[in-house]
């Protein structure tokens, strides 16, 4: 029977919520994104919190917090342990969107869900993919493939392809099929049937207006609130779509030379701008084009000037400007404060590009008619003074005090219990098998173990050697001196990717802005200090979709176009799933499924797939003709078993005749030269082939239509004569 496929939502089922599937391939357990909210609520991840400690391989697609959000929490508190595959933009731009997140809750509450080390320590196992690299799994995932596939949504962003045995299993969601400034169309369009097809339903009831006008009605929006003395606001991600927009304003504000600031502001935006230098390959064909020609980068940009804190824009006043500012929840970062400066001013204008998650303070100005009043909490951290910080460090010194006396009370007891069982020892000579270690970093380079000989007693694991250590020199020597082995001078892999890995210490040095480090590094006492205010929205408020996703007519198109098996919708709306569904379901032969979050569903090929063996025999007889870079060859066997394995034996009566077949498509041009090498006259004729007096050639079909894969036949036209039946006979 075919592959055993079975999905189950853990989250973002009939719903916006973030994205998290189990995907089981044959056993093998796939989780599909490991996405969450900017609230971080950890009850919301109840239902990954069953099954992460079962999880044997992890495939990112997108690097935003809806994505990958719960990836640290995941595998701090619940047990998640499995490898992490990923792009190297999401790899990368996944640690900076965590970072700043991280950051932003630092500044305002005492963030503790997971740290900027437990980041990192999510990210130090991902294993880096390219698009359209097939990548073997091993052990128990033996003979599955995955591959990832360019998705259009975001830089890096992946469409991911899953095959056992011949059968594919994809999961797309978030893609685009239009191609931007810095992106690519996705690549979904070019799998053809499918097994499984998992994608979303959230543009299922949203059609786009044409890119070039909606950009035009952006930039219109914001020059007329700037011309008018206002500001702008956009609230933006850390490092996804943001990229786009980034170049729109570029483009605009260099072609029409307006003089208005425009500020990228994020805890890491110097450093998110600098990693996208560098990833021109994974950008769309004329970027890379152009930095080939003219070294020019299309992100050395000249009108945005990127900050990482407030006071560039303070200097400024009520100067008119634009600021991008993480993060588009409005729930805290920069948005946050800078929404509370601008709301009371009608002059002002905050432009969301995307919609805000569900209970966020973005969603809630995104209703129509929007509220005339929001209450939002402020905070700040502010350093320890006073009776405060006098009791702040006593406390600390009455738990560092606390945990000497407790380290001192374990020491005692293991040198009891050590002394206890010496005591037992009969043999007055010894050689101490536990004091036997592998050599330190240090000691392997004079190399060998270190054996200490002991002479009376054994003493305890945690104690010092009682004599210095001797170092056996077991090298071998020839005439030219001693052998050295190029080997131990060589870095493993592991030593090469923790070095390129940032650190608990390198990593903020390098992934960080430097404003940003400091304030980790700061281990000034501090507290945090809130307050409720409610705040008049006077503003103007807009949305724009700049999301990058395929609207729900393109959706139905690449569905229609792809033609999987079966089909599987995830991650919208409960009115946009139902839509899609009943589309699907009415317009075409599918197997369409919608699954609610926690029901598990079997997708299972209806296809009966066999494993069988070529024995020798029947391919000792076996005639190949080659094909290009290919071999091919008809194939006649019985079905048989040997070593309880199916197995195709020699065919035990002569078979019967096989009939002539075209394989591939016939060039007429090849044709041409075969029959003038049978002495035919041949030659082209308005693009058809004529031979001798009376017989001509035709090609039709549909084959030659894009994305078709119909059969084409060759046409022969003219009376039935002499040269007629030998045409006949050599095709």
């Amino acid at each position: 029977m075919g592959t055993s496929v079975q999905v189950t939502p853990l989250s973002g089922a009939y719903g916006e919520g973030p994205l998290c599937y189990l995907l089981a391939v044959d056993g093998f357990r796939f989780l599909l994104d490991c996405g969450w909210t900017d609230l971080c609520d950890p009850s919301h991840l109840q239902p990954l919190a069953k099954v992460a400690p079962t999880i044997d391989a992890v495939l990112l697609s997108h690097a935003d917090i809806m994505h990958l959000g719960a990836l640290p929490y995941a595998m701090k508190h619940l047990g998640l342990s499995a490898p992490v595959y990923a792009t190297e933009p999401v790899f990368r731009l996944g640690i900076l969107t965590l970072y700043d997140y991280f950051i932003s809750r630092r500044q305002v509450s005492d963030f503790d869900l997971f740290t900027l080390d437990d980041i990192d320590a999510a990210f130090q196992n991902v294993v880096r993919l390219k698009y359209s690299q097939n990548h073997l799994l091993n052990d128990k995932g033996e003979g599955i493939v995955i591959a990832p596939h360019v998705a259009g949504h975001d830089l890096g962003g992946t469409v991911w392809k899953i095959t056992k045995d011949g059968e594919d299993v994809v999961y797309a969601v978030d893609f685009n099929h239009r191609k931007e400034r810095h992106l690519n169309g996705t690549a979904l369009g070019s799998f053809v049937r499918p097994a499984v097809l998992i994608t979303d339903a959230y543009n299922a009831l949203n059609n786009h207006v044409y890119k070039r006008q909606q950009d035009q009605d952006f930039i219109d929006a914001l020059v007329k609130i700037l011309a008018g003395g206002g500001s702008v606001l956009l609230p933006i991600d850390t490092a996804g779509r943001v990229l786009e927009i980034l170049l729109i304003l570029e483009q605009y504000w260099s072609q029409r030379h307006l003089i208005y600031p425009i500020y990228f502001l994020t805890n890491v935006s110097t450093s998110t701008v600098d990693y996208v230098k560098s990833f021109l390959e994974w950008m769309n064909d004329s970027i890379s084009k152009s930095f080939e020609h003219t070294r020019d980068n299309a992100f050395l940009l000249k009108c945005v000037t990127q900050i990482i804190n407030k006071d560039e824009l303070e200097k400024l006043g009520d100067a008119p400007k634009v600021v991008l500012a993480s993060m588009a929840s409005l729930e805290v970062g920069f948005s946050h404060d800078i929404f509370v400066d601008m709301a009371n001013e009608a002059k002002n204008l905050v432009l969301f590009t995307e919609k805000g998650q569900f209970g966020t303070l973005a969603r809630m100005l995104q209703v129509d008619p929007p509220p005339k009043a929001v209450k939002v909490t402020m905070s700040k951290r502010i350093p320890l003074v006073g009776d405060e910080l006098k009791a702040y460090e006593e406390e600390q010194e009455r738990i560092k005090k606390e945990e000497a006396l407790k380290a001192s009370q374990n020491k005692e007891e293991e040198m009891k219990a050590s002394l206890g069982s010496n005591a037992k020892a009969s043999d007055p000579m010894v050689i101490d098998a536990s004091t036997s270690r592998k050599p330190s970093n240090a000691g392997s380079q004079f190399g060998g173990n270190v054996d200490i000989l002991i002479d009376g007693f054994v003493p305890p694991s945690s104690s010092v050697a009682p004599m210095f250590p001797f170092f056996e020199n077991t090298s071998e020597w020839d005439d030219f001196g001693e052998v050295i082995n190029p080997e131990d001078y060589l870095m493993k892999q592991e030593e090469m990717d923790n070095t390129l890995m940032p650190g608990a210490g390198d990593g903020m040095d390098s992934m960080l802005d430097e404003g940003s480090a400091r304030l980790l590094l700061d281990s000034t006492p501090s507290k945090v200090i809130s307050n409720e205010m409610t705040v008049q929205v006077k503003c103007s408020l807009a949305y724009m979709d700049f999301e990058g996703r395929s609207d729900g007519r393109s959706v139905k198109s690449v569905i229609a176009h792809v033609a999987p098996l079966k089909l599987v919708l995830v991650h919208g709306s409960a009115e946009a799933t139902e839509h899609l569904k009943m589309h699907c379901s009415k317009n075409s032969d599918l197997h369409v499924y919608a699954p609610q979050i926690e029901e598990t569903i079997d997708v299972t090929s209806d296809l009966c797939a066999y494993k069988v063996q070529l024995s020798e025999k029947l391919m000792s007889n076996v005639i190949s003709k080659k094909l290009g870079e290919h071999e091919i060859a008809w194939v006649d066997a019985e079905v048989g078993k040997a070593d309880d394995k199916l197995t195709l034996l020699p065919p035990s009566s002569t078979p019967a005749a096989h009939k002539s077949v075209l394989v591939g498509d016939l060039k007429l041009a090849d044709f041409k030269q075969f029959l003038a090498n049978k002495g035919l006259q041949v030659e082209f004729a308005g693009g058809a082939l004529r031979c001798g007096e009376y017989i001509t050639l035709r090609k039709i079909g549909d084959a030659g239509q894009k994305g078709s894969t119909g059969s084409q036949q060759i046409v022969i036209e003219g009376p039935l004569c002499e040269d007629y039946y030998k045409i006949l006979d050599w095709m």
